[in-house]
């Protein structure tokens, strides 16, 4: 009975694992959406858009070296940090998150587009995916 239930707990285990894997390899590929403009990984560098390493726990508006809009350096002022919850939002529609921010990405339409694509900037970040002191700008 007790080889059962631990075969059972390893075989989910390895599942959320496998599901794990499988977010972060669908969002590598929801990523070549947002390519043009924005790069993650070894050597990244600011493109259209800042590069998104260590995006997780950075406030917005504050990554060195890129001219962000007035509208989304403010939000970093008023307290917009990226977490896996301000991400999910944002992505949605980022001209409606942020208002007058310069980004001219309509979104994804797919919520599991969009947990898949953070699943898989999680993978660049050193930091926390959530921060449930975080709060959006509005």
């Amino acid at each position: 009975m007790r080889a059962l239930a631990l075969g059972l707990v390893i075989s989910a285990l390895l599942g959320a694992t496998a599901f794990a894997d499988d977010s972060v390899a669908d969002g590598e590929k929801v990523f070549k959406k947002c390519a043009a403009c924005h790069a993650v990984g070894e050597g990244a560098k600011n493109k259209v858009g800042p590069e998104l390493n260590n995006l997780f726990g950075r406030v917005a508006g504050s990554h060195p070296d890129f001219n962000y809009s007035k509208a989304m350096v403010e939000a970093g002022a008023g307290g917009l940090v990226w977490t896996s919850e301000t991400l999910h939002q944002y992505l949605v529609k980022p001209k409606d998150f942020v208002k007058g921010n310069k980004m001219s990405f309509p979104g994804l339409k797919e919520q599991e587009d969009i947990d898949n694509l953070v699943a898989y900037l999680s993978t660049f970040s050193t930091a926390p995916t959530a921060d449930p002191a975080a709060t959006p700008a509005q």
